[in-house]
């Protein structure tokens, strides 16, 4: 049977088991605790839902744009499941987009994303335990690794299968993981102050300096 002819959306039992392994998936590496964790937590986790539900339920994004796309690319079955993989799909990677330039590098972007949830949490549990901060290992690049964790993750799958509805989502989240990590730097300057004072002082809180890099490479 051809691939393409296989049924690709309406699969609602896909949607549920692909939500709920992915979030069980982030919630082993986050273990969420605190008020706030939860909060950045059920924001990845609405993410994930909305995504799976047009890769595998209803393709929202490729009715509204299906006028548009049938005209530019008539050759294309859009409502193929292949046909979900949009940027490998209109940039012309036709043989099997899970082998596209996008989808490896999508999964670069979710694994590196994966990595720093769970690098980040490790540290941070340690050190909230000690009663001391988190200043070592992924700290010591980055102020917030596990929100840049999330926002990769979330990056890597938009390049993956990107929609409408997860391309407004993305914005607003980014956004709030920022204001999520101001009101932690808040708390933790009030218990923790000159000390994370000075921690700030020194480290970026998204973005890693080129030097530090570069001087831990070096000391390797």
């Amino acid at each position: 049977m051809d691939h393409e002819s296989v049924p690709a959306y309406g699969l609602w039992s896909l949607v549920i088991v692909n939500s709920a392994v992915f979030i069980l998936f982030a919630f082993s590496f986050f273990k969420p605790k605190t008020p706030r964790d939860w909060r950045s937590f059920g924001a990845f986790s609405s993410f994930l839902v909305a995504l799976f539900a047009e890769m595998y339920g209803f393709p929202l994004t490729i009715y509204l744009l299906s006028g548009w796309l049938q005209t530019r690319f008539p050759e294309v079955n859009w409502f193929s499941h292949d046909a979900g993989h949009l940027l490998e799909e209109i940039f012309g990677w036709r043989t099997n987009p899970h082998f596209g330039p996008f989808h490896i590098l999508s999964f670069i972007f979710i694994g590196a994303g994966f990595m720093l949830i769970s690098a980040g949490w490790k540290l941070l549990y340690a050190a909230q335990r000690a009663g001391q901060l988190a200043t070592s290992g992924v700290y010591a690049y980055v102020r917030h690794p596990q929100y840049i964790g999330f926002v990769l993750v979330m990056f890597g799958f938009l390049l993956q299968w990107p929609t409408v509805l997860t391309l407004a989502m993305f914005p607003v989240l980014v956004a709030m993981y920022v204001h999520l990590a101001r009101e932690e730097e808040r708390e933790a300057l009030k218990h923790f102050g000159d000390d994370y004072r000075r921690y700030m002082a020194r480290t970026p809180g998204y973005f890693p300096r080129f030097t530090a890099l570069r001087s831990k490479g070096e000391q390797r």
